[in-house]
C-alpha cells in the first residue's frame, strides 16, 4: 500500500475512532494517551535507529518482542494529546513517513476511553 493510501485510510480510521469514543460518552475535553503502533522484522539494532527518531519526534517509545515462531519486533510511539482528528493525522503523517523511510509497518493507532466524571 502507498503512503498516500495508508494516510487516507488512516485519516478515515481516526474520524471513526474518535466518533466512537465521543458517542461512548468519553470526555471530549480530556488528554488522551494515542499510542501509535508499529512493527517489523527487523533485528534490535535496526529498530533502535527508528525508536531513536520516533523520540526525537516527541514521542514516548514502548517497545516489546513477540515470538510464535517467527521474531517480529513491535513498538509503541506514544504521545498525549487533546481528542483532534487533525492533531492525530499530523502524528500520523510523522510516523507513517518514518516508518516508510525504514522500512517498517505502521499499523494504525488505538487510545482509551477517558471518563468525563
Amino acid at each position: 500500500m502507498s503512503y498516500t493510501d495508508i494516510i487516507k485510510e488512516q485519516k478515515s480510521e481516526t474520524r471513526g475512532i474518535i466518533a466512537a469514543l465521543l458517542e461512548d460518552g468519553s470526555d471530549p475535553s480530556a488528554l488522551y494517551t494515542i499510542e501509535h503502533h508499529l512493527s517489523a522484522t527487523s533485528t534490535y539494532a535496526e529498530m533502535d535507529s527508528v525508536v531513536v527518531e520516533a523520540f526525537k519526534l516527541g514521542f514516548e517509545v514502548k517497545e516489546l518482542e513477540v515470538k510464535n515462531g517467527s521474531r517480529m519486533i513491535c513498538f509503541d510511539a506514544i504521545m498525549e494529546t487533546v481528542l483532534n482528528a487533525d492533531r492525530i493525522d499530523g502524528q500520523v503523517g510523522k510516523l507513517v513517513a518514518l516508518a516508510e523511510k525504514h522500512s517498517i509497518d505502521y499499523d494504525g493507532w488505538g487510545t482509551y476511553f477517558e471518563s468525563n466524571k
